[in-house]
């Protein structure tokens, strides 16, 4: 693995030599799909350090939002590349025909958790004694896949209204959240620290935080493709276990409110429980994609109903930019 650590890492320069012989680098965009935050980290940090540079691209960040929709502007050919949230969105993109392509998986493990007061879920299984907040997103994706697999039901949900008092108010309800967000709101508003269910570690075996792009940039620009995502996989390692400083602040000039008790909150989570650096990650490199992982995610939603058998889910996604140990020598 070393070998190839090493091999990947002369590509790179190559690439970087060629990409910047005549002065100048590619103007390529990356839209988040929400507002500016840790979990965005990695991208920041390559852009803060200049590693994205190296290899020939003048990459900018448009962070999403609640009234923005970054996807479209790729599907419009006014992006490069977005991030997207998990693979069903590529899925459904399959089953219209939309050639949208994930190049990376920058989170192994997805950060939706559901969580619960110490005492009266104490265990997975303990949640189905729970009345469960979850939002119509959730209740139409994850939540089917609950119901199908462990048995949870439609009764005991109820929609969440992304207000956590209904949660902080009754000890027998439990609640959806981001592995670096909720918990860190009931530590902040109810005073205590709640137990934390991630649903990967349940079976929900979805990537998380991917790169997508659209076939055609894969077929014009294979070298800029490269270079994004050999950034972002250094950008990433970078960020989590070196000095994220300057990403840190384009963070907070892109978004205020994210102040430096939450930054710091979301990346001892993302380190802890392993999101971007375990599993396959661990001997193929950061973002990594395999075609098993795909695969099995797939055939659970089919078994859920929430995606169409049938559908040629291997158009989702392309290994061909990643599992090169980019990253690996960082270590």
């Amino acid at each position: 693995m070393v070998q190839h650590s090493l091999i990947a890492a002369l590509a790179l320069s190559l690439t970087a030599g060629t990409a910047l012989a005549d002065g100048h680098l590619a103007k390529v965009s990356y839209g988040t799909n929400w507002v500016a935050q840790a979990e965005h980290g990695g991208f920041y940090q390559s852009v803060a350090d200049g590693t994205y540079a190296e290899c020939g691209l003048d990459v900018t960040i448009v962070p999403g939002g609640p009234q923005v929709n970054n996807r479209a502007l790729m599907l419009a050919g006014r992006m490069d590349f977005h991030m997207g949230g998990d693979l069903l969105q590529a899925f459904s993109a399959a089953q219209e025909n939309i050639p949208v392509v994930n190049v990376a998986a920058i989170f192994q493990k997805h950060p939706q958790v559901i969580v619960a007061h110490p005492g009266e879920a104490d265990s997975w299984e303990e949640l189905k004694d729970l009345t469960l907040l979850i939002g119509d997103n959730g209740f139409q994706s994850y939540y089917q896949w609950m119901i199908a697999a462990h048995g949870f039901t439609a009764e005991q949900r109820k929609p969440y209204t992304f207000n956590p008092a209904p949660f902080l108010s009754d000890k027998k309800v439990g609640m959806q959240g981001y592995l670096s967000s909720e918990p860190y709101l009931v530590k902040k508003e109810g005073g205590f620290d709640p137990n934390v269910f991630l649903i990967a570690d349940a079976g929900y075996s979805s990537y998380a935080t991917t790169i997508e792009a659209m076939q055609q940039t894969i077929d014009e620009h294979p070298e800029r493709v490269q270079c994004f995502v050999d950034g972002s996989i250094k950008g990433w390692y970078n960020f989590l276990y070196g000095d994220n400083e300057a990403a840190i602040a384009l963070i907070q000039e892109a978004n205020p409110e994210m102040t430096r008790d939450k930054i710091d909150f979301a990346i001892s989570k993302l380190k802890s429980w392993g999101i971007v650096d375990s599993g396959d990650a661990e001997t193929m490199g950061i973002g990594v994609i395999t075609d098993s992982k795909v695969e099995d995610f797939y055939n659970k939603m089919v078994d859920a109903g929430v995606v169409e058998a049938g559908i040629d889910f291997k158009k989702t996604y392309s290994t061909q930019f990643v599992g090169n140990g980019v990253g690996l020598d960082l270590k």
